[in-house]
């Protein structure tokens, strides 16, 4: 440890003055060698001849080394491709000295002498090289011994065998096993490193910190079998940046991150249509209400980079507002006007200023209550937001030059067994009769439209966020009930999908984005336990670390959610986005309906309220 230190404070002449001495020691040794191995004396008259070549090898090989650069190499990092240079230097040296014995006729040892010479130059100068990289590396391992993590490298390719060398030259890994799923590789080691089969891991739980997942090129699909595959086990799983973050200087191979919790997907994403991603937003104003949220703040950023004319954001909420705003201003590509606005979709007169003074062209509505156990204790405040939000913006877009709005809705607006639920299926019945009125009109139709889908992971509302914060305070995890289901997505591919649908709408449709197959929330929880590294406590593993606990479910949940009413719908132009069209209700009805449910709102009769939302979402029930 100490040896080491004093390596680390040596300067940098001190250092390569050692290994100016080391050369020209190796230099004389190899003369020397040389002379015994073809004449086979250890001092013979041949060698008197000859002592000329002690100190002229000497003396031409440090400038010669010197000016190509054999001392600037850093010891730690030194490669094969370090003995191919010292190769070429030794080449040089020695036609050196053979032109040297040539011009003032020396006396010179024969043409064998001068091959052997260089091979053993060369050699003795690489093995030096080799030996002292080691040595370093060896003591910078001994120096941090009690901060060693012993891993296991799951992939024994390309970038398995990139990582393991990076982690060796790091000093803070210690790499006991390669595994893969090829049987080729199995029993066949990797720079001294056993190559074993993925069974086995399990077999050495005890000696290994880690595991690193290191197949950048992974799919997610493969991705989350091979997570499947490290279930039974307790030891935390990491993985090293993807491909294209590699590729593009993003992120370095060693750089280990957690596995994200995204992977438990198991469905890949589809690169979005660029045509269908630009076409909507390139030059054009557009205003993302709930812009602070989480589905506002991520169309405002996929539509920042899409190079719109402005972007308009509202939100009621101050600090998230502030946030959205500094993202922007930070990671904006093209220069492009942000306009920050504070305020809340249902002031009508604010929603007309906003429109008129800044020639919006397009709306994203994003804003809603969208928690539902809180819209249910708050049924007045959810209703009056999630509706007349959206009402005030359809009549705004009528009155205006705006030419599309697509309200962003949810899954739960599908047979509703919640207030928000519902509230947002009354949302999407007052966008398809907007949508019917244009149907009447001969000149400039207006675009109503909408789009629905499912949770999104890491959102405010997501339970991975709630899962994790009980999870670093020791558990236990709460959910429902552990048959409960739900389709996730992330929120950059629902963003992406919202804007691309947008492109496709021509009015009164709604679209449903393709979700993948729907997960269990309690899978959810134990994927993510086992992620952090620890167990699960269960009547077969007492001695768990972390317990799951139902509680029930709450009120206005259900177990499983759908994303289509009537159960028809056609394909679009992207894989993932489909179209259906569902019943819509007499417009008559529908407003003389409304004016009801307004005037029970306004004067807070939350009974009556509930039973004017009944009434127009027949799919849900006040009680």
């Amino acid at each position: 440890m100490k040896l080491y230190k004093y390596f680390k404070r040596f300067d940098f002449v001190p250092r390569r003055l050692t290994f100016v001495f080391i050369d020209c020691f190796i230099v004389i040794i190899s003369i020397w060698l040389t002379f015994w191995l073809r004449i086979g004396e250890i001092f013979s008259d041949f060698l008197l001849d000859c002592l000329w070549l002690f100190p002229i090898a000497v003396i031409i090989s440090i400038p010669i080394n010197i000016y190509t650069g054999q001392y600037k190499g850093l010891t730690k990092y030194v490669s094969s491709n370090s003995a191919y240079h010292i190769g070429i230097r030794n080449i040089s040296i020695t036609i050196i000295l053979l032109l040297i014995a040539f011009i003032f006729n020396f006396n010179s040892p024969p043409k064998s002498f001068w091959f052997i010479f260089c091979l053993i130059n060369t050699t003795f100068a690489s093995i030096s090289r080799f030996v002292l990289r080691d040595l370093l590396l060896y003591l910078i391992t001994i120096t941090n011994k009690s901060k060693v993590q012993k891993v296991g490298i799951y992939g024994a390719g390309s970038a398995g065998a990139q990582l393991a060398a990076s982690l060796k030259l790091d000093g803070n890994y210690s790499t006991m096993f390669f595994f893969d799923d090829s049987p080729n590789l199995w029993g066949m080691n990797l720079g001294g490193i056993p190559i074993k089969p993925p069974s086995e891991i399990k077999n050495f739980e005890y000696c290994l910190d880690q595991i690193l997942i290191a197949i950048p090129s992974l799919n997610k699909k493969n991705r989350k079998l091979i997570l499947e595959k490290l279930n039974d086990t307790n030891i935390p799983i990491l993985q090293i940046p993807s491909l294209d973050d590699i590729k593009t200087g993003k992120a370095k191979i060693n750089s280990l991150k957690p596995i994200d919790i995204e992977f438990l997907l198991g469905r890949d994403t589809v690169t979005p249509d660029k045509n269908l991603l630009e076409k909507g937003i390139i030059k054009k104003n557009i205003l993302v209400t709930g812009a602070g949220g989480t589905i506002g703040s991520e169309l405002c950023k996929q539509i920042s980079k899409l190079n719109p004319n402005k972007l308009i954001i509202l939100e009621m909420n101050e600090y998230s507002l502030y946030k959205i705003e500094q993202t922007l201003n930070k990671k904006r590509i093209s220069q492009f006007e942000i306009i920050t606005i504070l305020g809340n979709c249902c002031d009508s007169n604010l929603i007309k200023s906003i429109i008129e003074k800044y020639s919006v062209e397009t709306i994203f509505h994003a804003a809603a209550y969208k928690h539902v156990p809180l819209v249910e204790i708050n049924p007045i405040s959810g209703i009056m937001n999630n509706v007349f939000s959206t009402i005030n913006i359809c009549k705004a877009v009528e009155e205006s030059d705006v030419s599309k709005m697509i309200l962003i809705s949810t899954d739960k607006a599908v047979r509703p067994s919640n207030v928000m639920g519902a509230s947002k299926r009354l949302a999407e019945l007052i966008i398809q009769d907007f949508s019917k009125r244009q149907e009447k009109k001969l000149s400039m139709k207006k675009c109503f439209s909408m789009v629905r889908f499912g949770n999104v992971l890491n959102s405010s509302g997501s339970v991975v966020p709630k899962f994790k914060s009980q999870i670093d305070q020791g558990g236990p995890i709460t959910l429902t009930d552990e048959r409960i289901t739900r389709y996730f997505m992330t929120v950059k591919e629902a963003a992406q999908l919202v804007i691309q649908s947008a492109e496709l709408a021509s009015g009164g449709e709604v679209f449903l984005i393709d979700m993948g197959d729907p997960i269990k929330i309690k899978y959810i929880a134990e994927q993510m336990i086992k992620l952090s590294g620890l167990s699960i406590c269960s009547k077969d593993n007492t001695e768990g670390d972390i317990k799951i606990i139902c509680t029930g479910l709450r009120p206005g949940e259900k177990l499983y959610e759908e994303l289509l009413i009537d159960d028809n719908s056609s394909e679009t132009l992207h894989p993932l986005i489909y179209k259906g069209y569902e019943k819509s209700l007499d417009s008559d009805f529908l407003w003389n309906n409304i004016n009801q449910l307004e005037i029970s709102l306004k004067s807070q009769d939350m009974i009556k309220s509930k039973k004017c939302l009944s009434k127009l979402v027949s799919e849900w029930s006040e009680s």
